[in-house]
């Protein structure tokens, strides 16, 4: 489901919004606010303290430094979770350019510090420093692309699962769980689970509860510290061989037998490799 406007987006990599990123956008303000203009945009949450109700008319996005915030709204009485926004992440983006009443509300989940943007504010950080919307429209554009990619494959995959469940015995089952798959794939050895490579583009990360949308390997489960990033690298096969791409804006890094690979360049692997996405260890079996 995509995003609800007006209440949240994308994630984006905490460093891209870094103090002095956003001082460089903002210079303008310089004599309006002092030598650190930055310093009141921050705003403090405590626990259960809310950010916005569903309802109230948006005027401000907000920028997750540190701590985190729950989107939830009221639905007949029951309350729908949508997601947690976690350091690095913006929320009520769409209420800048338009000013819609918000369709969700925001509670910050433990003590948290959030960056506060108006829409004037903003107008001035993007004549400041363009490099700003763009990166912001990078964002959007990948959640873009993958909704568009998620509907083209939707049906297919409900055809496919329906087959798959009609013809795949308990047994069957159980083996692909245990590890036991055949083929090009990736295996947790330590949690006896693996993951078929089936694509020639497959997706590794983590699922993303604001958009309800998985990645091709959701390393969910295995990922306790939320080490890997929601779109954190792609394996690509060409011909025979396969290679490991970390996704721009990914945190935590993302190894080969140790070694970190840098972001947008593909690293070829062969049987064995040892790969980290972030802390989560996994071997490429092509065998």
């Amino acid at each position: 489901m995509p995003a609800v406007p007006g209440s949240m987006g994308p994630r984006i990599d905490f460093r891209e919004w870094s103090p002095k990123f956003c001082l460089e956008g903002v210079r303008g303000l310089r004599g309006e606010m002092g030598k650190n203009p930055l310093q009141n945009f921050v705003v403090q949450y405590t626990s259960g303290q809310p950010v916005f109700q569903e309802g109230d008319l948006g005027a401000t996005m907000y920028i997750v430094q540190s701590g985190r915030v729950r989107l939830y709204r009221e639905v007949e009485g029951a309350t729908t979770e949508l997601g947690e926004m976690e350091k690095g992440d913006f929320f009520g983006e769409m209420s800048i350019l338009e000013g819609l009443p918000r369709t969700t509300s925001a509670e910050a989940i433990e003590n948290s510090e959030l960056i506060e943007i108006n829409s004037t504010t903003f107008d001035k950080m993007i004549r400041g420093n363009i490099e700003i919307a763009i990166r912001m429209l990078r964002k959007l554009s990948i959640r873009l692309r993958e909704t568009e990619r998620l509907l083209t494959e939707r049906a297919a995959a409900e055809v496919a699962a329906t087959v798959k469940a009609a013809t795949q015995s308990e047994p069957a089952k159980e083996s692909a769980k245990q590890g036991k798959a055949k083929g090009v794939r990736l295996e947790a050895v330590e949690e006896r689970v693996s993951f078929p490579l089936e694509r020639v583009e497959t997706l590794i990360g983590r699922y993303d509860p604001v958009t309800e949308q998985s990645p091709d390997i959701d390393l969910t489960d295995l990922d306790l510290k939320r080490s890997v990033s929601r779109r954190h690298a792609r394996i690509l096969k060409n011909g025979e061989s396969y290679s490991l791409v970390e996704e721009v804006g990914a945190l935590n890094g993302t190894f080969v037998n140790g070694t970190k690979i840098d972001a947008g360049q593909p690293q070829e692997i062969a049987d064995g490799d040892e790969i980290g996405i972030g802390v989560v260890k996994i071997i490429f079996r092509n065998a």
